[in-house]
């Protein structure tokens, strides 16, 4: 099987799951419906997944579609800050229309006590390749400080996000993630503007 297979065969069963989590919740959903929504085979999801609970982790899978999806709406005239505030919004807009409150929460506390892979902090995410991508062309355009490094900087982003993410997720999602979050990255983020 090819490599693009791959990741489409397996995208498939993470985003059928992922909507059907949303829908129907994680209890009330089986692996049969899974596997029917993807259009693929139980010898497929068994190849990639060792049960249900193994996908909770591949909602990292999920946000780094979604960021390879809005790195092809950037416009022209948009800094490098612009960028930055215009991924956090849009993607914690798609969190509070696709992902359910309780699978973001048990998704963070897993990661929380994890001894093994933090899917959440892996640097070859494409999050992480895109940040850096966004801070370091706003560095050579003097856009953004370079009083801090890239990493630093995509290390305070990142925090900033997560944190964002954690209080929605103690609040259980009794405000708009995304308004609130319109109103405050760009405080948590003025250090770094030129």
């Amino acid at each position: 099987m090819s490599k693009k297979n791959t990741k489409n065969t397996k995208g498939k069963i993470i985003t059928a799951a992922w909507d059907l989590f949303y829908e129907q919740g994680y209890e009330d959903t089986t692996i049969e419906e899974i596997i029917d929504a993807s259009g693929t085979s139980k010898g497929s999801f068994y190849h990639y997944f060792e049960g249900k609970d193994a996908l909770l982790g591949s909602l990292s899978y999920i946000f780094d579609e979604e960021y390879e999806r809005l790195k092809e709406t950037f416009t022209d005239d948009m800094s490098s800050f612009d960028k930055l505030l215009y991924l956090n919004s849009a993607l914690f807009s798609m969190i509070e229309e696709r992902i359910d409150i309780d699978l973001l929460t048990r998704l963070y506390s897993t990661q929380l006590v994890t001894k093994g892979e933090k899917h959440l902090l892996d640097n070859k995410r494409v999050y992480y390749k895109l940040l850096r991508k966004i801070v370091s062309d706003g560095q050579k355009k003097s856009e953004l400080s370079s009083e801090m490094t890239v990493n630093e900087i995509v290390k305070l982003y990142a925090m900033c996000e997560r944190a964002l993410l954690y209080d929605w997720c103690l609040c259980n999602g009794d405000y708009s993630l995304k308004h609130y979050a319109q109103s405050v990255m760009p405080m948590f983020l003025s250090k770094i503007k030129v």
